[in-house]
């Protein structure tokens, strides 16, 4: 490239720098918005409600980093066997213990639409160990069974709206999973 091309190019580039720079400054960016979201899960057998756990967490919306986390739950010790333990050692077996992680984990971001509404994306990640029933011994009896949900998605919400985030039904127990997101403007 010849330098006349490139002072012009280098031009072209500059001016459309200060362009983008000075189109940014003409929009004012939206304040910072405090909301509190309370996000429910919700656990059915058919039509009856097994359990409910609500859980609370607080964002503002359009502030850098606008978003929230919350990370509740426990780790299970999980015995894994290596095989026998020494020659000797009759039926014994060497094990091992893993830590599986169980709780909740839930993500949100927000930010504000035009209309007074915030455009909402939430993670929810839930697992849990499977209860045993009694009297049903299965091949895996002692060992714990865990089971896991996660749903990701973006709503549209108001102040004071809930609206249900998804449903879903464990192939396992038929339990239906039903989690609800309520948005309310701080003030």
């Amino acid at each position: 490239m010849t330098k006349p091309m490139q002072t012009i190019a280098l031009a072209a580039v500059f001016g459309l720098a200060v362009s983008a720079a000075t189109s940014a400054q003409d929009k004012p960016s939206q304040p910072a918005t405090p909301l509190k979201f309370q996000v429910v899960i919700a656990r059915y057998q058919g039509d009856k409600k097994i359990s409910s756990l609500p859980y609370t967490l607080s964002v503002n919306a359009n502030a850098a980093g606008a978003s929230s986390s919350l990370r509740m739950g426990t780790k299970i010790p999980v015995a894994t066997a290596l095989g026998p333990m020494a020659p000797g050692t009759e039926g014994k077996q060497l094990s091992t213990l893993n830590y599986q992680d169980v709780g909740t984990n839930i993500d949100c971001f927000a930010a504000t639409l035009d209309d007074g509404r915030f455009r909402v994306q939430v993670t929810v990640d839930d697992s849990s160990v499977y209860p045993e029933e009694e009297g049903k011994p299965t091949a895996s009896s002692g060992r714990p069974s865990f089971r896991s949900f996660r749903a990701v998605d973006s709503m549209v919400l108001k102040d004071g709206q809930t609206a249900q985030f998804t449903t879903a039904t464990d192939k396992v127990t038929g339990e239906s999973v039903r989690v609800d997101v309520t948005l309310t403007v701080v003030k």
